[in-house]
């Protein structure tokens, strides 16, 4: 398969990852907590039983699985092994295709769909502006499409953007090791980092403390399995890029999109947009 805008040890290593995370470990009500942040601002009064629509970079298909009862039908894409993973994990519902390809190559008809989303994958794209465009160029005029990329920390004080440079040396260092070794590295951290932070975070606010600058702290009630899952996710991944608010709003104006709309809680930055008629 050939490769464009992206990078093949990066698409090797998540068919990894999420071959090892296969989200069975995940329990119903804490995959529904988390995807109704991620698509809080999703405009669904505007989605029916007739629309259709894609989800670009679906890993295992653990928002798929959500968002296909909903729709006519759904065409999962991902250009790594975890689409054999979504495939398994969705096999009961017939409205979803599963495509194995990258975001230069969507095989979908341009200005064919009714939405589209993609959730924590464009900032691992060598060229993330042409990855909304071409992900925009599949949208009918006035379709939305909901995005989620990695922040610069542009609304933390300046010691947490601090804390997070620090650990930009570590990711570095894990990054680049054999995927065993990485996965190894990165359970530690989730015993020895995620878990004691986000249990502090818990009982900092359960005594009424605000803890929404406190590292981790997003994690306070999510299980072990999900932060085992986002260690390997964060420190496990070499091509990470990190935008702020602006630059984000930019882009997508930039890319087609108008009437941008920013989620204003975790996860940040969450955007729609719809496109340009």
């Amino acid at each position: 398969m050939t490769i464009a805008n992206a990078d093949a040890d990066i698409v090797r290593g998540f068919g990894a990852e999420w071959s090892k995370f296969d989200q069975q470990g995940l329990s119903e009500a804490e995959a529904e907590r988390i995807f109704h942040q991620y698509f809080a601002i999703f405009p669904w009064q505007k989605i029916s039983r007739q629309s259709v629509g894609f989800d670009l970079g679906c890993g295992t298909g653990r928002w798929a699985g959500l968002v296909a009862p909903r729709v006519a039908h759904l065409s999962c894409i991902d250009p790594s092994e975890a689409l054999e993973v979504a495939r398994r994990r969705l096999h009961l519902l017939a409205n979803c295709s599963f495509h194995r390809a990258d975001v230069d190559a969507i095989p979908l008809d341009d200005a064919s769909q009714d939405f589209g989303y993609s959730l924590g994958v464009l900032h691992h794209v060598p060229d993330t502006a042409a990855g909304i465009r071409r992900c925009v160029e599949k949208l009918k005029p006035g379709a939305p499409f909901l995005i989620y990329l990695y922040y610069s920390f542009d609304n933390r004080p300046g010691w947490y953007r601090a804390v997070w440079r620090a650990s930009e040396l570590l990711r570095s260092f894990v990054s680049r090791r054999p995927f065993w070794l990485r996965s190894l590295l990165a359970e530690l951290l989730a015993v020895t980092v995620y878990w004691p932070l986000a249990r502090f975070a818990n009982l900092s606010e359960r005594c009424g403390v605000p803890v929404d600058n406190f590292p981790l702290s997003a994690y306070r009630r999510r299980s072990f399995y999900t932060m085992r899952n986002d260690a390997l996710d964060r420190f496990g991944t070499a091509l990470e890029k990190r935008f702020s608010r602006a630059e984000i709003q930019d882009m997508l104006l930039d890319c087609g999109l108008e009437q941008i709309q920013f989620g204003e809680s975790l996860p940040f930055w969450s955007a729609v947009g719809y496109r340009k008629f």
